[in-house]
C-alpha cells in the first residue's frame, strides 16, 4: 500500500526549471568526485542479463524481476537488473583492472514490488561501482576508510548545490558515525530495525551499521542480503561479523532517517560457500558467475550502490522521491502531493 509522510509546512527551495538544473549539476559533479576518491572509470553497463546466469542481483530475496521473452533468442527470458553487483565484479575481470582502481556505471532498474513513498519508487537510478582489492584490505579499517571517501565526495557536492542555490542550506554532519548492527540491537533492544536505525541517526546525522545480513543476538536479522555478493559472515577484527554495511543520514525535512548507500567488501569463495549453505542457496554453484567466482577467475573487490534521485532529493532538500527523477506514481498520491506543493516530475 502507498503511503505519503506529509512534511509540516513544506516549500521547495527551487522551481522545476531551477530543479532540473541542479539534478544536472549535482550527478555531473558527484560522479566526478566519486571517481577521483576511489580511482574509478566509467564503463557502459547493461539494463537486462539473461536469466539463469547468476548476474543478476537478488536484493532481498524476495523481489520479483521484470522480464521479457527474446524473439530472436529462441525465446530465452532476460530480466530488468535489480542492480549490478554481480555485473560489476565479472567485468572487472574482463577489463583487467588493477588492485586500488574500479568502475563506476549509471545503474537503471525496473522494482515493481516496491511500496510506493517520499524514498521508493517504481524507477531506481544509482551510480553502481565496484574497485579491485587485495585479500590484506579485507578488514573493517578498509572499509570504514572507502565509506569516509564516499562521504567526503557528497560533502563536497553538498558545498558546491548550497554556492550554486543560496536558498539551499548545509546541514550534513562533517563525519560518519560507524556502529555494527548487534551494537545497535544492544542499544536500542525494544526497537524495531528501522526505529534504531532512526535513533542513531537522529543523534549523529550520518551513521554506517555494518554488518547487516547475518543473523543477530535475537535470532534476526536487521535486514536481509543476497548470500552471493557482500560478505556478511566473515569476522573482522572489532569482534563482529560481516563486512558490509549501509550509509544513512538524518533527514529533517521527513523527520526519519534515509539510506543512501548499501555496499560492502565482496564475498571471497569461502564466504560465498558459506552463506550459500546458511541461506540453503548451494544451487547456485552451478551458475555461471558462482563457477567463475569459485575458481578464482573474478577478483577480490569492493562495491556498492548510490542513489543518484535521493542524493538529489537530500541536496536540494525536496519532500518526494518523484520531484528529482520521472515515474509514476498513484492518482491519490499526485493529487496530494500537487495540493501540498510537492511538484512531481
Amino acid at each position: 500500500m502507498s503511503q505519503l509522510i506529509i512534511p509540516a509546512h513544506y516549500e521547495s527551495c527551487l522551481d522545476l526549471k531551477q530543479t532540473e538544473r541542479a539534478i544536472k549539476s549535482i550527478k555531473d559533479f558527484f560522479l566526478a568526485s566519486l571517481s577521483t576518491e576511489l580511482r574509478l572509470r566509467r564503463v557502459t553497463a547493461p539494463l537486462f542479463v539473461l536469466r539463469g546466469l547468476g548476474m543478476n542481483d537478488d536484493l532481498n530475496g524476495v523481489e520479483r524481476a521484470v522480464s521479457f521473452p527474446i524473439k530472436d533468442m529462441n525465446e530465452a527470458r532476460a530480466e530488468v537488473v535489480h542492480s549490478l553487483a554481480k555485473w560489476k565484479r565479472y567485468t572487472l575481470a574482463e577489463y583487467n583492472i588493477d588492485p586500488g582502481f574500479g568502475i563506476v556505471t549509471d545503474m537503471n532498474a525496473i522494482r515493481a514490488d516496491e511500496e510506493l513513498d517520499n524514498l521508493h519508487s517504481l524507477y531506481v537510478d544509482q551510480w553502481d561501482w565496484c574497485r579491485v582489492m587485495t585479500a590484506e584490505e579485507r578488514n573493517i579499517t578498509f572499509l570504514k576508510k572507502i565509506v569516509n571517501k564516499i562521504y567526503s565526495a557528497i560533502l563536497r557536492t553538498e558545498f558546491m548545490i548550497c554556492e550554486e542555490y543560496p536558498s539551499i542550506r548545509h546541514f550534513l554532519p562533517e563525519e560518519v558515525h560507524f556502529i555494527h548492527s548487534e551494537q545497535l540491537l544492544q542499544m536500542y533492544p525494544d526497537l524495531t530495525p528501522k526505529e534504531r536505525e532512526d535513533a542513531i541517526c537522529r543523534k549523529y546525522g550520518a551513521v554506517f551499521i555494518m554488518g547487516i545480513g547475518g543473523k543477530l543476538s535475537d535470532g534476526k536479522e536487521h535486514d536481509l542480503r543476497a548470500p552471493d555478493y557482500d560478505d556478511w559472515t566473515s569476522p573482522n577484527e572489532e569482534g563482529y561479523k560481516g563486512l558490509n554495511g549501509d550509509l544513512l543520514i538524518w533527514y529533517p525535512i521527513l523527520d526519519r532517517s534515509i539510506e543512501l548507500s548499501s555496499m560492502g567488501i565482496r564475498v571471497d569463495k569461502e564466504a560465498l560457500l558459506r552463506q550459500l549453505a546458511l541461506t540453503g542457496k548451494e544451487d547456485r554453484k552451478e551458475l555461471f558467475f558462482h563457477k567463475r567466482l569459485l575458481e578464482g577467475k573474478l577478483p577480490l573487490s569492493i562495491g556498492g550502490g548510490i542513489g543518484q534521485s535521493r542524493l538529489c532529493l537530500i541536496l536540494l532538500h525536496k519532500a518526494h522521491i518523484g520531484e528529482t527523477q520521472c515515474s509514476i506514481w498513484p492518482e491519490d498520491m499526485r493529487r496530494q502531493c500537487h495540493e501540498l506543493g510537492i511538484n512531481l516530475i
